[in-house]
């Protein structure tokens, strides 16, 4: 086989795939030689320069040198004259035993450029050997009844050559009885059958003796010769028959020693010491003898020794049943050893590259390596992969030969250095493996930037802290050794137009500690983003960035605001009649607080009051509702101090007061809220004054009503009068500036009161009936709602309307608690 030179070293990746490729193309292909069985020492076996197609003198360039296959070094490699030349004498029968061919397999390994060359020499044949007997004397018992024709094994000579060299032929001396017939088994052995020719006579000649010769066929041809001893045994008419003739027995290659194989069985008819039994083996070979005993009363076939499929498959064995009478017959017994997986594949190791640079490109080769295992079948056929998740692979070279390169982009500041461990394994049940470890160092390139170990830090500093105070610690690390791995903070300059967020924080170039620069109030910055960058001390340096968030976390430093009642005016007040039940709304006291979360959560009691029993504070919503239902008994004017307080620590607190006036109708709130209720500590009017004050006020109040209704009925019939002399347009005959009643409170939010709306309506008359024109919403504050009663300030003609009209007016202002109605101004609602 000829192989092309290498050519010129080229660079980089080029380099590594075209050695690859190389590598490949040359083991594709086996090249062979042959040479005699123990050849001399020095013995020219071929040229290997000739076949690489290189000169000696390039081969001893490119270091040249033998891996054998074996542990022993047999054949050695002139690396001036490229010549293979036996190095250690061989013997053929000691190597392969009867195995054909004997091969000896190896590789040559090139260095720089990397290439492998594989090869065989098969070992031939000489005619070393001899056949031997292993009995010198053959003593057959033939009875004197035996028929012509009649056949009977031998004895087979022993002979380790093969081929033409191995035993051919078996010859015996002349003699008037017996002639002898050579047969071959099928595994190409031959033995020997005795043919009787005439009866024997005992009474004429009681033994025969004559010479067997067993020649093989080298040049010259070799003989051995033995003895053989017929003695002639008496009449015995019935010989034993064994049940079958041929026994098949499989026998798996790990039973142990002594474990019974198999139990052949003969039976004889005749009685007394003619039927009487005994079995052997017919020593047919060494192999047998070393491996096989019988039980001579049983029949039963046992180990001497441990079978190995590696060195034999099969055993025939001739086993002889011989009666008391000397008659015998003859059996084989085929012992076909079954392969068990015993054998561990071989990792051989022809080349290894310990350093790698982290920059290595896919695909480089790292090693070169064989696999072997001497099992056959599926136990022989193995796979070989990596035994952890590592950038590299195997590549199949040919059967057994492999190559490890990267196939995965290296990373030293990851992984240093790699324990590859390869391993090999067969296909066989349980499957057997060998696992060889490689360690490969790898080169470092400055290819990592600064990595910060979160992409986005929260510190959390409290309003009015101090400056010169430490937040927290930015950090990034570098996974390069050295100046590249030295890291420098920064703040990145924020955009144009942009707060400067950098001048509340400062950050430390060596260590990233964050520090403040000045206080802040977390009432006008509540939270601030900057971009911190860190950079290494690489050529070009790498850098890498994070968001650096400062959250300002609240203090307790705002109190409580009373928005309702306004704390600049006087004590507001609020309008309670006797009849109101327990439970009723007064009014709703309504705080904040500027600042958030917990300090910013309010809580209402009742601090001071003129009635202790009588009013209650909601906890949560500031609604002051009655406790009991009021009596004639209680003052008629209260005063209520509602403390508001937030749950800081430490809490802080503000103060309402409200003015409450306990009246039987609305008419008389001006005159109860006039008067203090200090009042109250004055000694009180008699039971029968009280009395009467309470019929004069009734009086006057029914005489008020009954004016009032003169004033509203007259007032009534002048504005029909005027509608009906102005028939087109129809025009407003009234305009009413009134106020909701104060009582009309909404609860439905917490820790504020809903605004009252006032509406500016007019009463009109078309096409026979009234209609209400809304003209104007006016928004009312709690306060003014509260100061104006349902009789203050009027107007008179709006007050005499029909009972049925008013009705109208009243239900259709019922607007939203915080915004007003969404009626179009002018429009119109049916009376």
């Amino acid at each position: 086989m000829k192989l092309r030179k290498s050519e010129e070293p080229l660079s980089g990746r080029a380099v590594a795939l075209f050695l690859l490729l190389c590598v490949k193309g040359m083991r594709a292909e086996i090249a062979r030689y042959s040479v005699p069985e123990e050849a001399e020492r020095g013995s020219f076996v071929a040229s290997i320069a000739k076949d690489l197609g290189l000169t000696g003198e390039e081969l001893s360039a490119r270091q040249a040198r033998l891996v054998s296959d074996g542990e022993k070094q047999y054949l050695q490699l002139n690396q001036h004259t490229g010549d293979l030349v036996v190095r250690e004498q061989m013997d053929r029968e000691e190597l392969c035993g009867q195995s054909e061919p004997c091969l000896v397999r190896f590789e040559v390994l090139l260095e720089n450029p990397l290439q492998s060359f594989r090869a065989e020499v098969r070992l031939t044949d000489i005619n070393d050997h001899a056949p031997v007997f292993l009995n010198k004397e053959i003593v057959l018992k033939i009875s004197e009844s035996a028929m012509p024709e009649t056949r009977f094994l031998l004895e087979s000579a022993q002979d380790p050559d093969v081929g033409n060299n191995s035993l051919q032929h078996y010859s015996i001396s002349s003699n008037e009885y017996f002639h002898v017939n050579t047969r071959q088994r099928s595994d190409g052995r031959r033995y020997a059958e005795l043919v009787l020719d005439r009866a024997l006579d005992r009474e004429q000649q009681a033994e025969v003796a004559f010479s067997i010769t067993a020649v093989d066929g080298g040049t010259p041809p070799l003989s051995g010769t033995a003895l053989i001893r017929v003695v002639v045994l008496d009449i015995n008419d019935n010989i034993p028959v064994f049940t079958r003739s041929l026994y098949k027995v499989p026998v798996r290659e790990n039973i142990s020693q002594d474990t019974l194989v198999v139990v052949v069985s003969a039976s004889d008819l005749d009685s007394g010491t003619y039927g009487e039994i005994a079995y052997s083996i017919v020593q047919n070979s060494k192999e047998n003898f070393e491996t096989f005993k019988i039980n001579p009363e049983t029949g039963q076939i046992r180990l001497k020794k441990a079978l190995d499929y590696e060195e034999t498959k099969t055993y025939e064995i001739d086993v002889q049943a011989t009666d008391g009478g000397g008659l015998s017959a003859h059996c084989k017994v085929e012992v076909q050893v079954e392969d068990v997986n015993d054998n561990a594949p071989e990792v051989i190791i022809t080349s290894l590259t310990s350093t790698l640079s982290e920059a290595a490109p896919l695909n480089t080769v790292v090693a070169l390596f064989n696999v072997r295992d001497r099992d056959s079948g599926d136990n022989g056929r193995t796979t070989c992969e990596l035994a952890d998740e590592q950038p590299f692979g195997i590549s199949l070279l040919a059967a057994d030969a492999y190559a490890l390169v990267t196939s995965e982009a290296l990373d030293r500041e990851q992984v240093a250095e790699y324990n590859v461990t390869v391993r090999a394994r067969d296909q066989g049940s349980p499957a057997l493996s060998t696992s060889k470890t490689l360690l490969v160092l790898l080169l470092d390139v400055n290819d990592n930037a600064p990595t910060f170990i979160q992409d986005i830090y929260t510190m959390v500093m409290s309003e009015n802290e101090p400056a010169g105070t430490s937040l927290g610690r930015l950090r990034a690390t570098d996974a390069d050794a050295g100046e590249n791995a030295h890291v420098r903070y920064a703040i990145e300059a924020p955009p144009p137009g942009t707060p400067a967020a950098a001048s509340f924080v400062s950050v430390d170039a060596e260590s990233g500690t964050v520090r403040t620069l000045r206080p802040l109030d977390y009432e006008k910055v509540r939270a601030f983003e900057l971009v911190v960058r860190a950079t290494d001390g690489g050529s070009p340096p790498l850098s890498a960035q994070a968001v650096l968030r400062i959250v300002v976390q609240d203090q307790n430093d705002n109190a409580p605001v009373v928005l309702h009642p306004a704390p600049d005016s006087s004590a507001a007040g609020e309008l309670v009649p006797r009849w109101a039940p327990s439970g009723y709304l007064v009014a709703k006291v309504v705080a904040v607080d500027a600042d958030a979360g917990q300090n910013a959560w309010l809580s209402y009691e009742l601090a001071k009051a003129t009635e202790p029993g009588l009013f209650r504070v909601g906890l949560h919503s500031g609604e002051v509702r009655t406790a009991r239902a009021v009596s004639e008994r209680d003052a008629p004017r209260q005063r209520l101090v509602v403390l508001v307080r937030d749950r800081g620590q430490p809490p802080r607190s503000a103060t309402a007061t409200l003015a409450v006036a306990l009246v039987h109708d609305f008419s008389d709130a001006s005159l109860q809220l006039d008067h203090d209720p200090a009042s109250r500590q004055q000694p009180q009017v008699a039971e029968e004054d009280l009395l009467t004050t309470y019929l004069i006020a009734s009086l006057g109040c029914v005489s008020s009503l009954f004016l009032l209704s003169v004033v509203a009925l007259a007032t009534a019939k002048l504005c029909k009068a005027r509608l009906r002399a102005h028939l087109s347009p129809p025009s407003a005959n009234c305009y009413a500036d009134g106020d909701f009643a104060s009582d009309g409170v909404d609860v439905g939010g917490v820790g504020t009161l809903s605004p009252a709306y006032r509406y500016e309506v007019c009463l009109t008359t078309g096409s026979g009936r009234s209609e209400f024109q809304f003209l104007r919403p006016v928004l009312l504050s709690p306060q003014s709602s509260a100061e104006t009663g349902p009789d203050k300030d009027e107007d008179p003609l709006c007050s005499s309307q029909p009972a049925g009209e008013r009705e109208a007016y009243e239900g259709s202002t019922a607007a939203s608690p915080f915004q007003p109605p969404d009626w179009p101004v002018g429009g119109r609602v049916h009376a």
